[in-house]
């Protein structure tokens, strides 16, 4: 559980001018200082969280990278039948008016 540190005596003694009983007062900072450290565990990340993301990243873009070399055979496969297919069309527009 993560911990927050802050000056529970002088909030006690700013609780006690504001004239709150003193068990009152302390009670107020067990809470206050209970509410921050769950705060603080739910909505910042540990050094452990951004390591974890970390290497989850670093490995979708190796995935990513794979994938894209396996593809581009293929693409270069696709420009070569998409250049006959031009090909034959330009010949065939040629023949019909030439």
């Amino acid at each position: 559980m993560s911990t927050i540190t802050f000056d529970t005596l002088k909030y006690v003694k700013q609780l006690e001018a504001s004239s709150i009983a003193s068990a009152q007062a302390e009670a107020f900072v067990k809470a206050q200082r209970d509410i921050l450290s769950e705060v603080m565990e739910i909505s910042l990340a540990t050094r452990g969280d951004v390591q974890a993301l970390e290497k989850s990243v670093h490995s979708d873009i190796e995935r990513l990278e794979r994938k894209m070399l396996e593809h581009d055979g293929r693409f270069s496969l696709l420009q070569w039948m998409l250049a006959a297919v031009l090909a034959v069309a330009i010949a065939n527009f040629a023949k019909q008016y030439f």
